[in-house]
This record gives structure tokens, sequence and C-alpha cells, in this order.
């Protein structure tokens, strides 16, 4: 396929990719939208003008939403059709390629639009899934001989998190406060969080809505999943430490979560499948699967200081992923818990066996032992006021570039 519309061969947003979003438009109204290279399409004005006319199921504008969940939940018979008349629509010798009024109406340059929470997020759980993280933090604070807990590779450990402070990139987040308890001291102290960490993950989105009782198995799940986009868990690790005994996290995480601005499908990413990792031992029967269900996504950390530029600091891959998206969906629908359209699911902290691929500084500097140099000659044990943390994430293969663009956040003062 080549597109009428020119963009670089390094672009994220190629016409393999037909991502879906939310945006302000020339400041003036909210709508759907999809991009290619760096225009942005109104999707709202072209179904006006009759270009998705001839798609089944799509018998109202729902790209007038403010939030992508009232097109998803169409399901995938009509989104899909939806993606692929976009990409028809783009391509050399089209019918839109010809139609210069519509082009004029409904393409929009990047800086133009102002990009928007895509979703309505009703509920969020974060997973615990890449057995390197699992691993690295077992050594740190418990025994190194026996890192991992005896359930973690039985079932994809979990826990429900908080929907409300999840923000789209680009939202500054306020380093949180609370209680710490710093290991030279008897009692507990309050203030801010001192050890303020990224976590590198990606998510996926629900596009149904199941009823109290109802499971989903690994065999149905991918019809239950939209797409993904690049997520930071942001963590406070001292708050973490001393509160998650017995329950687990809480204020540690509450605190504020980015994602990314567009929702890939898994359609986009089909070309980029690849083997899981071997699970030994075996799994029980509900949480078993066929064929590939991990993705070959490169993925990147940055931090950049107040007034400098940014610092590579973590090259991982999300294909390092022990418990795949299918299992992770079954295990936590298996008990008769009921899903809802846009809810979020993390993978968990993406770290592959290389140091230089640990997704969070607590590995990366291995709890601050080791701080990271920066090029502006500062060091880092965490994450310091005014750090932007960037994270991008894309497949590439065979001269198909489909990527997720990125994730941005700056950590600014305790309030």
């Amino acid at each position: 396929m080549k597109s009428f519309v020119d963009y670089s061969s390094n672009s994220d947003f190629s016409i393999h990719n037909i991502p879906f979003g939310v945006a302000v438009f020339n400041k003036e109204y909210i709508g759907c939208c999809t991009r290619i290279g760096d225009q942005i399409i109104d999707l709202a004005t072209l179904y006006d003008l009759g270009y998705f006319e001839d798609i089944e199921g799509l018998d109202d504008n729902v790209f007038e939403a403010y939030t992508i969940n009232e097109f998803i939940e169409l399901g995938k018979p009509v989104t899909n059709a939806v993606r692929t008349k976009i990409q028809t629509l783009l391509q050399e010798g089209s019918a839109l390629s010809k139609d210069q009024k519509t082009i004029e109406e409904a393409f929009y340059d990047l800086d133009k639009v102002k990009m928007m929470m895509p979703l309505h997020i009703p509920n969020y759980t974060d997973f615990y899934s890449s057995i390197e993280h699992a691993t690295n933090v077992g050594k740190m604070f418990r025994d190194p001989a026996n890192a991992l807990l005896p359930n973690w590779k039985h079932l994809p450990v979990g826990y429900h998190g908080r929907a409300s402070s999840i923000v789209i990139s680009g939202t500054d987040i306020n380093r949180p406060k609370g209680q710490m308890k710093p290991a030279d001291v008897e009692k507990p102290v309050f203030g801010p969080c001192k050890q303020l960490d990224f976590e590198l993950e990606m998510a996926f989105i629900i596009n149904k809505n199941t009823e109290m009782g109802e499971s989903i198995s690994t065999k149905d799940a991918e019809d239950a999943i939209f797409g993904m986009v690049v997520f930071n868990d942001w963590s406070a690790r001292d708050i973490q430490s001393w509160e998650y005994v017995p329950l687990g996290p809480f204020l540690a995480k509450n605190f504020g979560s980015s994602i990314s601005p567009w929702v890939v499908t898994l359609e986009a990413l089909e070309p980029f499948r690849t083997a899981s990792p071997t699970q030994d031992p075996e799994v029980l029967d509900y949480l078993k699967f066929e064929g590939d269900k991990n993705y070959d996504i490169n993925l990147e950390v940055y931090i950049q200081p107040e007034n400098g530029e940014q610092n590579l600091i973590s090259e991982s891959n999300y294909k390092h992923m022990y418990w795949n998206m299918t299992q992770q969906l079954a295990h936590h629908t298996v008990n008769g818990c009921n899903v809802e359209v846009g809810d979020l699911y993390a993978s968990g902290t993406i770290s592959g066996s290389d140091p230089k691929s640990f997704g969070s500084m607590l590995e990366l500097t291995w709890r601050g032992q080791n701080p990271l140099s920066l090029s502006n000659g500062e060091e880092r044990k965490f994450i310091e006021d005014n750090d932007t943390v960037t994270m991008k994430a894309w497949a590439e293969k065979d001269g198909v570039r489909v990527g997720f663009g990125e994730v941005s956040g700056k950590i600014i003062p305790t309030v």
C-alpha cells in the first residue's frame, strides 16, 4: 500500500497503522480521529460526507463522541471494516485522494490539533507479568535464591488500580507525598516521596461488556481486545515498600499513570506476532493457548532534566512478557468478573535480561546503588522534580512500521 499522503519512512503512523484517538480541532470542537504521518484526520467529517456509508452496522456518527468507547463497542466486524476503509481511502488514486474539498475540511496538520484522552476508562488493572522484572524485584527485597513467590509461574499476578488518575501524555504529575519508613528510623515519617520511579508498560483496551458470572477464554480474548497504548505506571517506591504488606500497592500507585494518545489496533500489530517464552511448569487448562500471542514491539525510555536534553536510559521489548494478554484476560475473568467497554489492563513493568533493558529506575540503578549518569553531568537514582520521562514504542518488519508515538510526563513538585 502506498498513500497519497507523504510521510517519512520512520513514521510510526504509516498506512499500515491507522490508530484511533480523540482530538480538539482548531480549538473549536472535539471528535474522533486517526493519523497518517503528521496528518490528523477528522473521522466525524468523513462520516458526514458519506465516506463510511457502505459499512454495515455504522448507523450513527459515533465519531462525534468525546471518546472512542461508542465506536469500539460496535465490535470488530464494524471497527475492522472502518479501519480497512480508511486504508483504502488513503491509498494513491482513491476517491478521497481526488476530493480536495474534503481533504481541506477533514485533514489537519499536527500542530493544529490537541490530543485528548481517547477513552473513558471504567476500570483499570495492573499486572506483574515480566519474569525478569519480578525476579529483579524479588532479589532486591526478598531472598535472591527464591526471588519469585510460589504463585508467580502459575497465574498472572495483578491488582486493581485507580482509573480516575490515568491521564493523557503531556500531563504534569505532582510528586506524591505519604508515609515512608526509612531503614534507619524506628517510626514512619510523612513527606514527599524520595524514590519516585516510572514503570515501562503496555496496556490493552476492552471493546465489550460482559455479565457477572461470564468468563472470557484465551481463545476468545483477542475478539474482546480492541488495541493497545503505551503506559507509564508512575510509582513511589519508598511509599510502596512500607504500605504494600499485606494487600499490595495503594498510594504508591494511585496518584497518577500516563497513557499515549493513540490506540493501535491488534489488527495493525498482526505482522509482528511472535512466540511467547516457554512457560514451565505447565499452566492450568484455562490458561493454555494456541499460536503466537506475544508481539515484537520495541520500547525506549528517555529522561530529560529541566533545561537539558533527552537521555536514552532503557531499550526493551514487549516480546519478553511471560504472561500474554489472552492469559491475563482469561485469568481476570475466570472467576466471573465482568468487564466493561474501555477497561484498561496494563502489562506490568517490561524488563529484559540485559540490564540496559530494565523497565524501571529501581532496576536500572539497582535501588539507587548504581546511579545513572546524564549528559549534563547530573546523576539519577530516581526521578527528580522537573524531570520529563518519555516512552516510545514501535514495531518494524520487512519495511512495515507501526508505532504508538510516545507517552510523556513531567514530574512537578509536591502540592
